[in-house]
């Protein structure tokens, strides 16, 4: 029996709704059919779907009023025995409820109930945002289809309890190889020990001082840590390899080339290989939509420290922020919990924002 979503539920029993839907990264079939359903009963909407990516636009707008981007992912990590969701209160327990259903329940009630906005909106219900970069939904979209992809500004609805975040900070890994001798441990004497060699560049993160970096009128904090160390293959060898994973976030002012330079060169003198890299996006706040979106929402607006699609909008020449329910400092845990009262307070701003 298919599953429905009635986009009349208000916007805190709907999220329920979505949340026990389980859609853990690579299974958001089921999920991805309920929001094709509900957005066809939409006769205001235009529906596409790509794989387990769900679009919906509005075609009523004047031409000359622009259109706007507002996108949310399907998917979550693996449930950790939090669903079916519980509510206490104000707050709602369990997977998804931050990251980020919450999120996903205002995009559709915005979709089924504002059939003329001021701008057109194309909304982006998209697969697989939580795994490998090359599964990504949005980057199928933006790479196979990008003409769906048109607007002046783009509002993705990542949790920032009901913040507005400007772009993001790029992020970058590289592996730091160290190179020794192998030998019997009992004979430890001839070799070179690999691990004992690496003290050297753990020395060099431990002395950085990372920048906090101005972009356009926000502060970027960068940081470049170690996140990985392996060596050694036998409790009686002597490695002859060590190798440090390192993660540098790197601020909106740099390009992902200039970011592995500096990189480069803090590690200057050592084995380097690039193991994966996603740039940064500006926040573009003086674009007449953001600028208007920040008037309409309200509040101030903070720098993303963390990496999030609208680097991929960024890099569309779509100027995009972060906007959404939930406190994303939850995001992920087994604890995860929404306040309620920020997904009411979503939706009510998103539909001034484009219903006027």
């Amino acid at each position: 029996m298919s599953t429905r979503l009635d986009l009349d539920l208000p916007v805190s029993e709907l999220t329920a709704v979505i949340c026990d839907i389980a859609s853990v990264s690579g299974d958001e079939q089921v999920l991805a059919d309920a929001v094709e359903r509900a957005l066809r009963e939409c006769p205001h909407l235009e529906v596409d779907r790509e794989g387990d990516t769900v679009l919906a636009r509005t075609m009523t707008a004047p031409h000359n009023a622009g259109a706007v981007i507002v996108a949310g992912h399907l998917d979550t990590v693996p449930v950790a025995g939090n669903l079916p969701v519980t509510r206490d209160g104000e707050f709602l327990w369990g997977r998804g409820t931050v990251d980020m259903k919450g999120g996903v329940a205002v995009m559709l009630r915005l979709a089924a109930h504002i059939p003329e906005p001021r701008r057109d909106v194309t909304y982006v219900f998209y697969d697989n945002e939580e795994v490998a970069a090359d599964l990504n939904g949005l980057g199928r979209i933006s790479r196979n289809r990008p003409e769906l992809l048109r607007g002046d500004f783009a509002v993705l609805m990542e949790p920032t309890a009901a913040a507005v975040e400007g772009g993001c900070n790029g992020t970058l890994r590289v592996e730091v190889t160290v190179r020794g001798t192998a030998a019997h441990s009992a004979r430890w004497w001839k070799g070179s020990n690999a691990i004992h060699d690496v003290a050297p560049v753990l020395e060099r993160l431990r002395a950085y001082v990372p920048a906090e970096v101005e972009v356009d009128g926000l502060v970027y904090r960068e940081g470049l840590n170690a996140v990985g160390i392996e060596g050694g293959i036998a409790g009686n060898v002597i490695p002859d390899r060590c190798v440090v994973a390192v993660n540098y976030r790197f601020a909106p002012d740099k390009s992902e080339q200039q970011a592995l330079a500096h990189v480069s060169e803090v590690f200057e003198g050592f084995e380097l290989k690039l193991a994966d890299t996603a740039p940064a996006a500006r926040p573009g706040l003086g674009e007449p939509a953001a600028a208007a979106f920040v008037e309409a929402v309200g509040g101030d607006v903070r720098a993303k420290e963390g990496w999030t699609d609208v680097a991929r909008f960024s890099a569309l020449g779509i100027p995009a922020v972060n906007y959404g329910p939930g406190d994303p400092l939850l995001a992920h845990a087994d604890d995860e919990r929404v306040d309620l009262r920020e997904i009411r307070v979503c939706e009510e701003r998103m539909r001034a924002w484009l219903a006027g």
